[in-house]
């Protein structure tokens, strides 16, 4: 069973998804990702979507600390239904019940819809078997979706290769804690020609690794 590190609902445990399909984030990760998160003053009063989601552990993080809304994407029925379990047991602890939606069904189609987003903040912690081809493809769907200062998180294994950015997304940042692996992208607005990492707007200057 996981739990909330820290914000209105700190402590707060939340339900694991039964049997097999999906990777949980361990504390250590969640930890320092959303402490970097923090420091970027990147949660409050965010738009979020949490991609692959699996018990929503990430999402519901988001919205302790202070997100506005969160989107938890997650096509697998059961881990669909401890979303929307945990939904409830962070919108109780907030004292709410506008924060956190459960959207069952791919990525793929939720992030087809015109309607949803744009976004100051997407989490995607896919499924090691998740081919990088495919990651791309849902990559380059967020491209141009991000509102001003937003970052795109992939988390995957240590052993697998950076991400292939698409044409609009800039990777800036990258961490590793043992087998887990953290990127951070961010919209490319940079002329053509210029490469250089930089984080996001207002955000000052941050280290490539942590």
């Amino acid at each position: 069973m996981s739990r909330i590190v820290a914000g209105a609902a700190g402590g707060l445990r939340l339900r694991s998804v039964p049997g097999q399909g999906t990777r949980p984030t361990t504390d250590r990760v969640k930890e320092a990702l959303f402490a970097r998160l923090e420091s970027w003053n990147m949660l409050a009063g965010a738009a979020v979507a949490d991609l692959y989601a699996g018990s929503g552990a990430l999402g519901c993080e988001a919205a302790s600390r202070g997100a506005a809304e969160v989107a938890l994407v997650e096509r697998h029925g059961p881990a669909a239904r401890v979303c929307r379990d945990n939904a409830a047991l962070v919108h109780r602890a907030l004292g709410r019940d506008d924060v956190v939606t459960v959207h069952r069904g791919s990525v793929e189609t939720y992030l087809a819809d015109p309607a949803e987003g744009p976004w100051d903040l997407v989490l995607a912690d896919p499924p090691y078997p998740l081919g990088e081809r495919e990651l791309t493809a849902v990559l380059a769907r967020l491209s141009g979706r991000l509102r001003p200062g937003g970052v795109v998180v992939v988390e995957r294994s240590a052993r697998s290769p950076e991400p292939r950015w698409p044409a609009g997304l800039r990777r800036f940042a990258h961490a590793r804690h043992g087998e887990t692996a953290t990127w951070f992208a961010e919209a490319d607005e940079a002329p053509a020609g210029d490469t250089a990492g930089t984080p996001p707007a207002g955000t000052g200057t941050h280290d490539d690794a942590y």
